[in-house]
């Protein structure tokens, strides 16, 4: 049977919740990374010896972690993508940030580029789901007859 002849169902399409599901390990692994190793990653950002740095890549770790759980726990559910849409736009934030402070700013901007991908997945994958659910963003809003 081909992917596109597989069946669906109300939540959305078997590709698209795959997708989901992908993004929640890739999150997992990556939070698992950044709670792991926050000061060899600050290191390799040309951060090294920044306590704030290595922090906030710490707590960003947990988000990480705690974004991939969810997405593994319901990966049809959009409002779990776009938690993860939402922390691209931190991470993008933060790395904008680091990049004053960067003795090596190409490897700032390969994770801004990196973060940058991400970003582009997740939206689209969030967009997605919330085209199949009509959930959290709905793509077309109908009107509402009232009292009629």
């Amino acid at each position: 049977m081909a992917q596109e002849d597989r069946p669906t169902d109300e939540t959305g399409s078997v590709k698209t919740k795959r997708v989901a599901l992908g993004l929640g390990y890739f999150s997992l692994a990556l939070g698992a990374l950044e709670v792991a190793a926050p000061g060899r990653l600050a290191r390799f950002l040309g951060l090294e010896g920044n306590s704030t740095a290595k922090n906030t890549i710490f707590a960003f770790g947990l988000r990480e972690i705690a974004a991939g759980t969810m997405l593994l726990r319901g990966p049809a559910v959009s409002t779990n993508v776009w938690n993860r849409v939402i922390g691209d736009v931190m991470d993008a934030g933060a790395l904008a940030l680091a990049m004053g402070k960067s003795n090596r700013k190409g490897a700032v901007t390969g994770a801004l580029a990196f973060v940058g991908g991400a970003f582009a997945a997740d939206l689209i994958t969030a967009r997605a789901l919330d085209k199949k659910t009509a959930r959290t963003f709905p793509v077309t809003a109908q009107p509402v007859a009232v009292g009629r």
